[in-house]
């Protein structure tokens, strides 16, 4: 294979391969300043220490019903893999947020592997300081300038990319008309939105786009929605929930896709397939149906191809 001097650096949260990577993730969560915005960081360590705690055993026994380890690794290595065979002028590398493989680790690999210009394109098609900015700070602190960096910031409005979508959501049933259909976005405290955060925003421009795009295909469905999942704490956060939404629906069913997910992790696998469709058993939703992300499909590929361009 011939020497490629460009990366392609495809960034994500991260997600625990065991019990100990769960406390590594859960641990660096927390200690993220745009994750937990206290100006100190001896205080944020603190908290941090006490969150998860309180939290590490509860968490596992979420992951053990979906067989102890987050999806997202094996995912994001298809991905890589996949782009390596069908991306020519890059080599393509992930770097992890939270759980390996870091940024620090990554950027020595770049270096001996003779990388001169990177691209860097983070898995979050909206922009969140929580996610997008978060992972951009995290590698650039790292990279310390030793590459030409260019960024790509979101994708949510590229074409292919939302094709892949709708074909996820088509293929569920053949009786649009009869389902109503939920976009799950994860949550965010309000009080960041309110800070600037455009997250918000660009969700419901996100939705937008698909709905123009479902009608114009002739794709009906009951109806379309915007809800956000896994609210944590006593802060307010972006509404409406989506337990709240789906208390709409009983005796109706439901499609649910993770739209501000590229690669399936805990929060689809175990929040949305298990613990929401309990939630939606007991409200009396007849059929509950859950979409998996783009993850490593062609398609998929194919929009990256495109949104590197």
């Amino acid at each position: 294979m011939e020497n490629k001097k460009k990366a392609l650096i495809l960034l994500n949260m991260g997600g625990a391969r065991d019990k100990n990577e769960l406390k590594m993730f859960l641990t660096n969560m927390f200690n993220d300043e745009n994750i937990l915005t206290i100006k100190s960081s001896f205080i944020r360590k603190i908290i941090a220490f006490l969150i998860v705690n309180r939290r590490l055993n509860e968490a596992w026994k979420n992951y053990e019903l979906i067989g102890n380890s987050s999806p997202i690794n094996p995912l994001t290595e298809k991905l890589v893999e996949k782009c390596n065979e069908k991306i020519k002028n890059f080599k393509t590398y992930q770097v992890m947020r939270y759980t390996p493989p870091f940024a620090k680790d990554v950027i020595e690999n770049l270096k001996k592997d003779g990388i001169e210009e990177i691209l860097l394109l983070p898995l979050y098609p909206q922009y969140s300081t929580t996610t997008t900015k978060s992972s951009l700070e995290d590698f650039i602190y790292f990279a310390k300038d030793i590459f030409k960096i260019q960024i790509i910031e979101t994708f949510y409005r590229n074409d292919i990319f939302n094709e892949c979508i709708l074909d996820e959501i088509i293929s569920k049933t053949q009786n649009p008309s009869e389902y109503n259909l939920i976009f799950s976005a994860h949550g965010l405290p309000q009080k960041l939105v309110d800070a600037g955060d455009p997250y918000e925003k660009q969700m419901t421009e996100h939705v937008k786009i698909l709905s123009d795009k479902l009608s114009q295909t002739g794709i009906i469905f009951k109806s379309i929605n915007l809800a956000y999942q896994s609210k944590v704490g006593p802060l307010k956060w972006l509404e409406p929930s989506l337990e709240n939404m789906l208390k709409n629906f009983k005796n109706e069913n439901v499609i649910i896709y993770p739209i501000a997910f590229i690669v399936d992790n805990s929060e689809t696998d175990f929040e949305l397939d298990i613990e929401y469709r309990e939630i939606a058993h007991e409200i009396g939703i007849k059929n509950y149906q859950v979409c998996k992300c783009v993850n490593d499909s062609d398609d998929f590929i194919e929009a990256i191809k495109d949104i590197i361009k």
